[in-house]
C-alpha cells in the first residue's frame, strides 16, 4: 500500500512584501510629481493673470514703441515669464507697480511700472525701461517741457 504524504502548504508571502522595493519608490516619486505640477499651476495661473492686465500690456507696448529701446535691445522685444510686482484693482480704483523682464537680440532689459487707476483710468506715474548691460533707464513718461510763448 502506497502511502500518500500529506500535502504541505507553501506559504506565499502577501502583496506587500513582494511588491514594496518598487511600490515605495513609485509612490514617492509620484507625491513629489504631483507637488510640482501643483506648483507649476499655481505659477502659471498668478503669471497668466499678471500679463492680462491693463497695465502690463500698456506698458510692453509703450516699450516695443519706443525707438531709444529698441536701439538699446534690439527687435522684436519678447517679454519674460516672471513679472513680479503686484495689481490691485477694485472696480473703478486701483493699483499697479510691476518688474516686467523684456529681452531682444542685443540683450535684456526690464520694465518698472507704477499706476494708479482712478474713475476707471490709469495714471501712469513712473515708466522706465532699464538696459541690463549698461543700467541706462529710458523714460517712457517723459513729457516736453511746456512752452512759455503766451
Amino acid at each position: 500500500m502506497e502511502q500518500t504524504q500529506p500535502a504541505i502548504p507553501t506559504h506565499r508571502p502577501n502583496w506587500w512584501k513582494r511588491n514594496w522595493k518598487w511600490f515605495v519608490p513609485a509612490g514617492c516619486l509620484t507625491v513629489v510629481l504631483l507637488f510640482v505640477v501643483f506648483v507649476g499651476s499655481i505659477l502659471v495661473i498668478v503669471f497668466s493673470a499678471m500679463k492680462s492686465t491693463e497695465v502690463y500690456k500698456d506698458a510692453l507696448a509703450r516699450a516695443k514703441a519706443n525707438p531709444v529701446v529698441i536701439e538699446a535691445l534690439g527687435s522684436p522685444l519678447k517679454d519674460g515669464f516672471l513679472v513680479s510686482g503686484n495689481t490691485n484693482v477694485n472696480g473703478a480704483s486701483g493699483e499697479s507697480n510691476l518688474a516686467i523682464p523684456i529681452s531682444g537680440p542685443k540683450g535684456k532689459g526690464t520694465i518698472y511700472v507704477s499706476a494708479n487707476k482712478s474713475l476707471g483710468r490709469w495714471n501712469y506715474s513712473g515708466l522706465v525701461v532699464e538696459v541690463g548691460q549698461t543700467h541706462q533707464r529710458i523714460d517712457r513718461l517723459q513729457r516736453s517741457a511746456p512752452s512759455n510763448s503766451p
